[in-house]
């Protein structure tokens, strides 16, 4: 949304049998990244749980006049991703120690990759970026859905421009595949329109939930080369993945 975290508490769910110096490493690891991300830990809440969990609530500041919101995308802008897909995919082939250690390294160097940077410059950019969010687990569909609703207009994305982790096809098409996409498939489905050929494994990809994934940005066609330049100067990765369109409210079509 354009704001700059101050500070952060931890909530945590963590077993009573398992080994304490685990909960150390995650800890230690969560406030590494606040720090990086220029914020502090202020404290937490620890609980006792089956599994273990681990999250942030996190406070910060943005200008009521710069808040970069869901809706706003306009017919005609351009749509910027800031990372590439394919996290759930890769995750789930790890965890059936199917995927390599290269693999899996860049998957979780994309999911620690804070999106802090990415922000900023978007942010520069206004008030020439109409409309921004994060993908997360209601994948690449879900996300641009909602932000298509609430800017009553319809997105378009070209498949073939659409950035993938290494490794994201080859599992795909391995039947490497989340649960949670088979949801979203379910819900978002019918809101897709797929206007060319496409393939089992490339459908996945579309509903595949994200870990820490990408920025989808709606940038001013006028401006959006500029934004371009200015992620590639800051050595931040961008793509260009489609455009906004007239059409149904939240309605997104795959060419």
């Amino acid at each position: 949304m354009g704001g700059t975290p101050i500070f952060a508490i931890n909530l945590v769910g963590f077993p009573d049998d398992m080994d304490p110096s685990i909960l150390s490493e995650i800890l230690r690891g969560g406030g590494e990244k606040v720090k990086e991300a220029g914020a502090v830990v202020a404290g937490g809440h620890t609980t006792s749980d089956k599994e273990p969990k681990y999250g942030l609530a996190v406070t910060g500041m943005v200008h009521p006049d710069r808040i970069l919101s869901k809706g706003g995308a306009r017919p005609g802008d351009v749509l910027l991703l800031t990372k590439p897909l394919g996290a759930g995919i890769l995750t789930t082939a790890g965890k059936k120690q199917r995927a390599s250690a290269a693999e899996m390294d860049e998957a979780i160097a994309s999911m620690s990759r804070l999106s802090g940077n990415a922000a900023r410059l978007l942010g520069e950019a206004h008030p020439h970026v109409h409309a921004l969010t994060d993908i997360t687990g209601f994948a690449l569909i879900g996300h641009a859905h909602e932000m298509a609703h609430l800017s009553k207009a319809a997105f378009r994305f070209t498949l073939d421009a659409l950035p993938l982790l290494a490794g994201t096809e080859a599992h795909a098409k391995a039947g490497c595949v989340t649960g949670g996409g088979k949801r979203n498939e379910g819900y978002y489905g019918a809101f897709v329109a797929i206007k060319r050929p496409i393939e089992s494994w490339q459908r996945e990809i579309l509903y595949d939930p994200q870990t820490s994934g990408p920025l989808l940005a709606a940038v001013a066609s006028a401006h959006a080369e500029a934004v371009v330049a200015a992620f590639r100067r800051a050595q931040e990765p961008v793509w260009v993945v489609g455009e906004v369109v007239a059409g149904s409210e939240g309605g997104i079509e795959i060419v």
